[in-house]
Parts: structure tokens; sequence; C-alpha cells
């Protein structure tokens, strides 16, 4: 993109090449190494799959790096040298954002109204009912459950909901439907508590229990069990891992840009991308019809939406400062 704002200023092809890569380099650099920071805080706090896709992301963005600014760069001097031609464009793309001129300052309130009502909504909703926190963060006991023939997964809650009754109060497992119709999940903190030895066999008895009043055969995939003080490590990791990487990242911006006000822009901006996605997750759990729930994979996706609010935030700094 660099490179064509740079022919579009009637620079030839070899200036443009040059400038361009010039140009885009710090902002390329201050993006990635951004979202690097924001891996290395999730590979640091996290463990099991979490930790994996960290290192999925180290990888990619050192990958990505090194064939966006080496390889592409070797590629096109070299069809140079050999006279080849090199277009960046067709005659459809050519002047495409050009002439786009969205008045983003001037209707900021507007925007500042709009997510302030998101931001006061998500807020009140986040201490009224809060969030379906998933078995890694309030401890409990999943299933993974195949029938022989579709079932349905509100008459599967109800049974275990009498299955998993509890000091006289019935049990509220969350079953969800995962692949197909047959194939359910099942969610429970029933005799989480508990310090009986034979605990383990008292929940799948009790899950056995409910199911057969279903009357179609099962077969349990997987079992899964999470103490509630695991959870309250888990918990613990995930705020720290949040609040770590947006200081981190906090720093990173004011020692680039020498400026503070850079670095609090850019955290006010992921703050609040951070409370949005919250904000949602509460207001319509329970509505729409699919899980909300808060586990280890959503844990690395608000890192990831930290990673990548940077990002953008970087790319418009960079063009600031330029200016």
């Amino acid at each position: 993109e660099r490179i064509r704002e740079e022919m579009r200023g009637g620079k030839g092809l070899m200036v443009a090449l040059k400038e361009g890569y010039s140009k885009a380099y710090s902002a390329i650099i201050d993006a990635n190494i951004t979202t690097l920071l924001t891996a290395f805080v999730l590979y640091s706090f996290g463990s099991g799959a979490i930790r994996g896709f960290a290192t999925t992301l180290i990888i990619g963005i050192f990958t990505s790096l090194f064939s966006a600014i080496v390889l592409t760069r070797l590629i096109f001097f070299s069809r140079l040298e050999n006279k080849k031609n090199i277009t960046f464009y067709t005659e459809a793309t050519k002047n495409w954002f050009t002439n786009t001129a969205v008045n983003f300052i001037g209707n900021r309130r507007r925007f500042y109204l709009l997510s302030g009502i998101v931001v006061i909504a998500g807020i009140a909703s986040l201490s009224t009912k809060g969030l379906n926190y998933g078995v890694e963060f309030s401890g409990g006991t999943t299933f993974d459950v195949s029938f022989e023939q579709p079932v349905d997964a509100e008459a599967v809650r109800g049974a275990l909901a009498t299955a998993f009754t509890q000091d006289g109060v019935p049990g509220n497992p969350l079953v969800q439907t995962k692949d197909s119709p047959e194939k359910l999940r099942i969610m429970t903190n029933f005799m989480i508590d508990s310090e009986a030895e034979d605990v383990d066999e008292q929940i799948n008895a009790a899950l056995a229990n409910g199911l057969k009043t279903l009357g179609t055969d099962y077969t349990v995939d997987m079992y899964n069990k999470v103490d509630s003080t695991i959870s309250d490590d888990f918990r613990s990791g995930a705020q720290n891992a949040t609040i770590f990487s947006l200081l981190i990242i906090f720093l990173y911006i004011f020692f680039r840009f020498r400026k503070w006000q850079y670095g609090l822009g850019a955290l006010i901006a992921m703050i609040h991308d951070v409370i949005v996605v919250l904000a949602v997750f509460s207001i319509f759990w329970g509505i729409l019809p699919f899980t909300m729930e808060i586990d280890q994979a959503f844990i690395a996706a608000i890192l990831t939406v930290i990673g990548y609010s940077i990002n953008d935030t970087v790319v418009v700094f960079d063009r600031i400062r330029e200016y």
C-alpha cells in the first residue's frame, strides 16, 4: 500500500519500492512487536491449549515478518534487475480508497455516544448478570457424550437436573449441542466441593441415572474434572495475563513514540475493546442460541483482541508521527 501511495505521488517504480519499504518498516515492526509481546504474555500465563496457541502465534509472527520484509523485497528487486514488469494493482483496484473521506473526528461525539451506551450497558450487565464462566473458572465436571440417535438438549438438561440434585436443590447443568444433535457437552458443578473418596464414582453414577431415563444408548467420549482451587488459580492467571499485557504494551508504545499520550491513548482503546467484547458476552448470554461460555479459548481470544487492537492503533499512530 505504501508503494502504491508513492507511485501515485509520481515517483518511479524503483524509488517507490525503496521508499515504500522504508516508510512501512516502522509500522510493521511496531505493530508486530506489540502482538508478539501479547503472545509472550499468553505463553507465560497460559497452559495446555493456551500455551500451544501462543506458540503458534509467535511462530506465525516471525515467519510472516520474514516473508513480508525479506522475501517479498528480494523478489521485487530481483524482478526489477531482470527488467521484468511489476504491478501493484489492476485497473479496478488502482484508485481504491484514494477518494474515500470518512470524517471520523467530526463524528467523534456520535462514536463516543455509541461506545458509551455499549460500555455502560455492558458494565451494568456484568455487575448484575455476570458472565457464563466455564468449568476452568468455576470448577466442575465436563462430559462429552455421544448418543445413538438425536436427543433434545433441553430434555437432557431436565433429566440431569433431577439426577444432580444435591441437598434437596436440583442441579443446573449446562447442556450444549456439539457437532451434531447426537453429540452433547454436559457441564455441572455437582459435588465439586465434596471431599468424599468416591466422588468421581458418584458423579458418574448420577450422570448414568439421568441419561438412562432418555431411553437411548450413549457413550462418554470425554470426562474432565476441574477442582475449584485450580479454577481460582486459572482465573487469577487469566486476569494477570490481561492486565500485564495491557501494561507492557503501554510501556512499549511510550518508549517507541516518546510521548505518554500515545501510550495512554492506546491503553484506553485496548481497554475499551476488551470491555465491549465482555459486554456483548454478558448481555447476550442466554439470549443467543449458542454458548457464550468463558473458557480458556475465550482468554486467548481476548488477548488476541488486545494484540490486533494495538496493531491497528500503531499503524494510525505511525502515520501521525510521520506527518
